[in-house]
């Protein structure tokens, strides 16, 4: 049996839920999802300049679990901005 999904502690709720290059059209671009956690895990580790301990307290989780958000969020956002792709930050 899997293990369920502890509840995370997400406190930024941004206003712009999409990022896209300019002046291509948003119908004609591939989308890259960024969930809300992965969103405040950059929050706070990238623009904040808090560490992995830190963070992972404020967000209620283990360490290692925030690394893993950590890493799937940078490779999402590297992949949109190599391969020119939209950047939809799920609402939950």
């Amino acid at each position: 049996m899997v293990r369920p999904i502890k509840p995370r502690r997400v406190i930024f709720d941004p206003n712009v839920t999409y990022f896209k290059p300019r002046a291509i059209p948003l119908s004609e671009l591939e989308e890259v999802d960024l969930g809300r956690d992965e969103l405040e895990a950059l929050r706070f580790c990238d623009f904040k300049d808090l560490d992995q301990v830190e963070t992972a307290k404020k967000m209620k989780i283990s360490q290692s679990t925030l690394q893993r958000i950590l890493s799937s969020a940078r490779k999402k956002v590297a992949e949109a901005l190599v391969k020119g792709k939209a950047i939809k930050i799920r609402k939950k």
